[in-house]
């Protein structure tokens, strides 16, 4: 009997937390997209689809699919020489944004890793942030 409800117990709390992390991952990407209008919608389009030849497109982008770490550094520096974004070259120069906080770079990273037809599994967190901020 007291295995059923220790049982009981521990589904209960994997439920709750669960939920709670699908809430934290919702709020998380309605603030990304917040910061997305802000700082970088002016090159990569409000739908995502970047600027032709220009800037790439964000929407369904391979590019996305790289590892966290990988986006963070993007955001945290900048990136400038030829990247392949979808099978199309791009050599634009994106400016650092370190002046984003934790926070608000994962929050864009998450929104922009779940719209536009990207669904990447996995959250940024703003401590992922502020590890990778020390590198």
């Amino acid at each position: 009997m007291t295995k059923n409800i220790s049982g009981i117990a521990l589904i209960g709390v994997f439920i709750i937390s669960s939920a709670f992390s699908m809430q934290n991952t919702s709020e998380s990407i309605k603030r990304g997209k917040e910061v997305y209008e802000l700082y970088c919608q002016s090159c990569h389009m409000e739908d995502g689809k970047g600027t032709p030849d220009l800037n790439p497109p964000l929407a369904k982008a391979d590019y996305l699919k790289k590892p966290s770490n990988h986006l963070i550094e993007i955001m945290l520096k900048g990136q400038s020489g030829e990247i392949v974004v979808n099978g199309k070259k791009y050599d634009a120069l994106m400016p650092a944004m370190e002046y984003l906080d934790d926070e608000q770079v994962a929050d864009v990273i998450n929104f922009i890793r779940n719209s536009w037809g990207n669904k990447t599994p996995g959250i940024v967190t703003a401590a992922m942030v502020k590890a990778q901020r020390k590198n």
